[in-house]
Parts: C-alpha cells; sequence; structure tokens
C-alpha cells in the first residue's frame, strides 16, 4: 500500500520560509513521480512542482518558480519542498502527491494524480 504524509506547514510571516517533507512508502517499481498539489479555501487543487523517483528532472508551475524548490533524499524516500520568499497568496493547505510513471504532465490535472498524502497547513501572513 502506497502512503505519503506531509509535515513541516505553519503559519509564517510574509517573506519568510518554509520546508515541508514528504514520506513516501509502499511504491513497487521505481517508475513512479512524487509532487506537490496545494489548494485554498474555495479554490481549486493546481499542481506546483513534481520531481521523478531518481531526481533527474524537475518541474515548477509559474506561479512557485524561482521560489520553491523539490529535492529528495532516495536514503530516507523523503522529497521536500522548500519554500521561500512566501506570499499571502500561498496559503493553502499542501498535499504531497504520487503518480505511477514519470514526466509532468499529470501535475496538469489532480485526475491523473494516483495518491494523495493527508495535507499540511501553509499559512502566510500579510
Amino acid at each position: 500500500e502506497v502512503q505519503l504524509v506531509e509535515s513541516g506547514g505553519g503559519l509564517v510571516q510574509a517573506g519568510g520560509s518554509l520546508s515541508l517533507s514528504c514520506a513516501t512508502s509502499g511504491f513497487t517499481y521505481d517508475d513512479y513521480t512524487i509532487g506537490w498539489f496545494r489548494q485554498a479555501p474555495g479554490k481549486e487543487r493546481e499542481g506546483i512542482s513534481c520531481i521523478n523517483s531518481d531526481g533527474s528532472g524537475t518541474y515548477y508551475t509559474n506561479s512557485v518558480k524561482g521560489r520553491f524548490t523539490i529535492s529528495i533524499d532516495n536514503a530516507k524516500n523523503t522529497v521536500y519542498l522548500q519554500m521561500n520568499s512566501l506570499k499571502p497568496e500561498d496559503t493553502a493547505v499542501y498535499y504531497c502527491t504520487g503518480h505511477e510513471g514519470y514526466g509532468s504532465a499529470w501535475l496538469e490535472r489532480p485526475l491523473y494524480v494516483d495518491y494523495w498524502g493527508q495535507g499540511t497547513q501553509v499559512t502566510v501572513s500579510s
């Protein structure tokens, strides 16, 4: 059974930083990708970043590119999302997600997500 567990959310001031972690387990095959979605109240979930299982490729949406960095520690089976220069618009529940395959196209549509974490709240004050 695939399991994704996020941690690291909290309350920060605009311009500050947070680092989110996603502990992964249960993936049977090497061909998979881990990504991050977020959902603000009253808004649709949006994919913002992903990384393939060997760390050879990354993707960022324009809303976070240059501010967020995704990375993977294969020894710990953990994916990280370093979030810098946070804005109030970044306030949302952040979800770790999984896809059984490579590439970034799956991140464009929530329907393509195969596995969801429980979510962690990130709140940025103005």
